[in-house]
């Protein structure tokens, strides 16, 4: 069912106070029975969605520029992934691909082997981003024979215990939960401090915490997400290469959110010319279905049955949404995201060029943040979008960031950044 017609595709409409009359019923009723683990940014109650417009339970409406959390690569709804979806659910819902075959599995880790920049590869099907890395940990242990890995300070990697490890963009998460994965350590990305990436690994780490010998791999995120949305200066992510292939270290990118052409390219690591060797992609794969993917050289994911599987992972209606994804991504909506992405960044440049709480504008495609003053403008912008029509969130210190389904127009991108502007002028 189509929300809104075409002359009116980007504009938001608010229609009661927020959270509207219906939404605080669902809150209320959320809030007795929910884990209080849970991050509620605003009162958002979705009832439905098209393309880049979310409707709530009250009939308000408003421009999607969250997707999910960078999850809606095609936009809510999009026909052609509705009906693969539909005609895959009439076929077999689920069988187990861990224990047998299924062609759908099948055609889909061919197709995510064939986008892989490192050549001749394998996956390994899996549920979520956190799975993904959890399974690209254990890989790169299982095939180095060594017990150390390195993060980055700032990187969102997961949050069940081995992708913990490796997270360190909020205190909180690791918070309570006593000892995680041991033999994790981090090193500053890029702007963070003179000596960052592999200057501040080679300097600091191998020569007072760990020997290269001793670490199995670097786990990067190409542009970092929750920590801020940072593109690395050209070059920064190829040090890191030359750095892994010196000291036989596995390089893992963590394209769980940058990936499936939200930067422009299948993967955003393809703007730095650089081929890792493991791959983890998830949230935008199967435009909102749970489906991730690690996707390793063929001669590293070379492990015996059993060492690695799951239940769910490869479910045949993620595969088949996954699949019309990639169709979709490949024929136009990476370029989409290329084209409209700089414009949506020129625009936010525009602004930023009159007005002082915007402190800096990055990005890459429709992976974009802006950066404020300070976190408590961050936080009021974020709101003051939400109250407008316009869904975005906070990320990093002081940022918020631009992360909308991959189908977004110039037209949506211009009212977004005229809601923008709106909310910092209310605040100025």
């Amino acid at each position: 069912m189509t929300l809104v017609d075409a002359d009116n595709a980007h504009a938001p409409r608010i229609l009661t106070e927020l959270p509207g009359p219906r939404a605080r019923v669902v809150i209320e009723r959320d809030e007795r029975v929910c884990s209080p683990s849970l991050t509620r940014v605003y009162p958002l109650v979705v009832e439905r969605g098209d393309g880049a417009i979310i409707e709530d339970v009250d009939g308000n409406r408003f421009l999607d520029f969250n997707a999910g959390i960078a999850v809606a690569a095609a936009g809510h709804a999009h026909p052609v992934v509705n009906a693969a979806i539909h005609a895959q659910v009439d076929a077999c819902l689920h069988y187990c691909s861990s224990d047998f075959y299924h062609p759908v599995h099948a055609e889909l880790c061919e197709r995510l082997a064939a986008t892989a920049p490192m050549g001749p590869s394998r996956v390994f099907l899996a549920n979520s981003g956190t799975e993904a890395v959890e399974g690209a940990l254990k890989l790169a242990r299982h095939h180095t024979r060594r017990p150390n890995v390195i993060a980055f300070y700032g990187a969102f990697h997961g949050r069940s215990l081995g992708s913990l490890s490796l997270t360190s963009s909020k205190a909180k998460y690791r918070s309570g939960f006593g000892i995680v994965t041991p033999g994790s350590y981090h090193a500053p990305f890029a702007f963070d401090g003179e000596l960052t990436g592999a200057d501040y690994i080679e300097q600091v780490l191998f020569e007072r915490m760990t020997e290269p010998g001793d670490v199995a791999a670097i786990f990067v995120e190409p542009i970092q997400g929750e920590g801020g949305y940072i593109v690395p200066p050209a070059g920064w992510l190829g040090a890191l290469r030359e750095l892994c292939d010196r000291h036989g270290i596995l390089l893992v990118v963590d394209e769980v959110q940058s990936g499936i052409g939200r930067t422009g390219t299948m993967w955003a690591c393809e703007h730095d010319g650089v081929a890792p060797d493991i791959i983890t992609a998830g949230k935008g794969l199967a435009s909102g279905l749970p489906l991730a993917a690690i996707i390793a050289r063929d001669d590293i994911m070379q492990w015996a049955p059993g060492k690695h599987g799951s239940t769910f992972g490869g479910n045949p209606v993620a595969c088949a949404a996954a699949l019309a994804t990639l169709d979709l991504v490949e024929d136009e909506l990476a370029a989409n995201a290329a084209s409209v992405g700089a414009h949506l960044i020129d625009s936010l440049r525009g602004i930023a060029a009159d007005q002082p709480l915007i402190t800096e504008v990055r990005g890459r495609g429709l992976m974009i943040g802006f950066d404020l003053v300070d976190h408590d403008t961050a936080v009021a912008v974020e709101r003051g979008c939400f109250e407008r029509g316009l869904l975005v969130l906070t990320c990093g210190r002081r940022g918020v960031r631009l992360a909308p389904p991959l189908v977004i127009t110039a037209a949506q991108a211009d009212a977004a950044v005229s809601i923008i502007a709106d909310t910092l002028a209310a605040l100025s």
